[in-house]
């Protein structure tokens, strides 16, 4: 019993990692409002094409699937309820995650600091409601089945062996990003900031691009890798650039508000 349990749960953190990360990738590339110019932008923090949070959030959802909402007896009332439970779940496993990096790492994985009502810049209502609409999604079209990929996972060893794979790569592959991402740790600790890991990546790739810009010809067939510190480095004074803009923009409002408030005043006093 308990190794069928684990082996689905294994099961559903692999298809959550991987189809989660497809599914990001192409609401970056399509939808997003963080992406204006319509880039493959890799989600995550890991190289590879899975997303953990996705996987654990599956689990989750499974988990939470079985669950009856007896107290309400009108039933499209009691899944809007259970939908909506899931997605709060979900949500707190978001939050916990990002709070985590955030504390542990000084890291922002994801920014929400535009959306409204967000905790944080971690989570808010809009997510929340698209986990909502995936709990759904996962409830009626997804969870009818889990039971017969699992059987059809144990009678078919080869998609096992593929799956073991998929653990090893990932396993490496997160023992490789954890140590980049404590040399970003003590970049931040080093300049007092939080790291936010899109900005960073965006920076990383803007840089590049620099780099290729200022070849010349001959050299344009060569590996255009910048050093991790420098790349760092161009993120930091891009950011303490923005910074500075905002304190700017901040001050210009603050003496616009004060004269105005001092014609008002001069004019009915």
């Amino acid at each position: 019993m308990i190794v069928s349990v684990l082996l689905v749960l294994a099961f559903l953190f692999f298809v959550g990692s991987l189809s989660g990360w497809v599914l990001e990738v192409f609401y970056r590339r399509f939808i997003s409002a963080a992406n204006p110019e319509r880039k493959w932008i890799n989600p995550g923090f890991l190289n590879g094409p899975y997303l953990p949070l996705y996987g654990f959030s599956l689990c989750t959802l499974f988990s939470m699937a079985h669950i009856k909402i007896t107290f309400i007896s009108n039933g499209v009332v009691a899944k809007i309820v259970l939908f909506t439970i899931m997605a709060a779940v979900v949500t707190c496993i978001e939050f916990i995650a990002g709070e985590i990096f955030i504390r542990r790492m000084k890291i922002k994985l994801w920014d929400y600091d535009n959306e409204w009502g967000n905790i944080k810049g971690i989570i808010c209502p809009k997510y929340t409601f698209y986990w909502a609409v995936l709990s759904a999604v996962y409830y009626f079209i997804i969870h009818p089945k889990i039971l017969d990929s699992v059987y059809w996972l144990i009678n078919h060893l080869a998609f096992s062996f593929f799956m073991g794979f998929f653990y090893g790569v990932f396993a490496l592959d997160f023992w490789y990003s954890m140590n980049i991402m404590y040399r970003i740790k003590k970049f931040a600790i080093d300049n007092d900031i939080i790291v936010r890991y899109e900005l960073l990546k965006t920076s990383f790739r803007e840089k590049r691009e620099e780099m290729k810009e200022r070849s010349s010809f001959i050299l344009s067939f060569v590996s255009h890798k910048v050093p991790f510190s420098e790349n760092l480095r161009y993120y930091f004074e891009k950011e303490r650039g923005s910074l500075e803009k905002l304190r700017e923009n901040y001050d210009k409002a603050k003496e616009n508000f004060k004269e105005e408030y001092q014609n008002l005043k001069d004019k009915w006093m």
